[in-house]
């Protein structure tokens, strides 16, 4: 048991030496991937908000 804990601690001593371009490049597409969709979804939410606040404006059923 004294011998996986010190192996472990070991491994958490390392820190990010390992750390590789493609694990960074990984990281960067997913971040990308993930703004594109929150960008898109805003997107379509603003548009529905700037349909309500037409149809509230003009009195029509454009919000509903």
């Amino acid at each position: 048991m004294t011998v996986f804990v010190r192996i472990l601690a070991a491994r958490l001593d390392e820190g990010e030496e390992g750390f590789s371009t493609a694990e960074l490049l990984g990281n960067a597409a997913l971040g990308i991937a993930a703004l594109v969709a929150i960008w898109g979804l805003l997107q379509l939410l603003g548009l529905d908000v700037i349909d309500m606040i037409r149809g509230q404006i003009l009195g029509g059923d454009a919000g509903a």
